[in-house]
């Protein structure tokens, strides 16, 4: 297969994908709750945490910062934190254990109202089923961006967004454009200014 062949069915793949999504209603109103879950957390001075691995890390990290940061426009930084810097990371594994590293730092940050958001492409993450864990026990909101069956996140959390997928790439396309599109979601209901013509 030649470069020209590999980008043809790769796109192609990625727009399957998308497509399929797209033309499921059931995954459309989840997307919607993920919206309204946020937003309520927002309104109610709660903030927003996140978790994953690998690729679904810098993912995590991505959708944190365009909060803290600006997405489109400016507007005032709402509150919200990727899990897992390196300092937190490296001595938490080395004490406890991998699968400890965003419970422990969950545990020492969030309250009751805030929300969690993990992104597993396989749904068996141990350290984002930790941190699940733990924010239930905290009452804090659970969300979860998947991938393949859902695996035991699937189950697990307040709400589950599974992509039809079953390799990593697929999947975390999806996750950053459901990622973009929430953020949009919630910007035109608290900063409408920032959508007006």
């Amino acid at each position: 297969m030649n470069g020209g062949e590999v980008w043809r069915q790769s796109l192609s793949e990625a727009s399957q994908v998308l497509n399929r999504f797209l033309n499921d209603s059931s995954q459309l109103a989840s997307c919607e709750r993920f919206g309204d879950l946020l937003l309520k957390t927002f309104r109610s001075g709660g903030r927003l945490f996140t978790c994953g691995n690998g690729g679904s890390h810098c993912d995590a990290m991505h959708f944190a910062e365009e909060w803290t940061g600006r997405y489109r426009k400016d507007r005032k930084p709402l509150g919200a934190l990727a899990l897992g810097d390196a300092s937190h990371t490296t001595c938490v594994s080395n004490d406890y254990g991998f699968e400890h590293i965003f419970s422990r730092q969950l545990e020492g940050l969030a309250r009751a109202g805030d929300l969690l958001v993990g992104l597993s492409t396989s749904g068996n993450s141990m350290n984002v089923i930790r941190a699940v864990e733990c924010a239930q026990k905290m009452g804090v909101a659970t969300v979860a961006l998947l991938g393949r069956d859902g695996g035991k996140l699937k189950g697990m959390v307040d709400l589950a967004i599974v992509v039809p997928a079953d390799t990593s790439d697929r999947i975390q396309e999806m996750h950053i454009k459901i990622i973009h599109t929430v953020i949009e979601v919630v910007e035109r209901q608290l900063f409408p200014e920032n959508y007006k013509p």
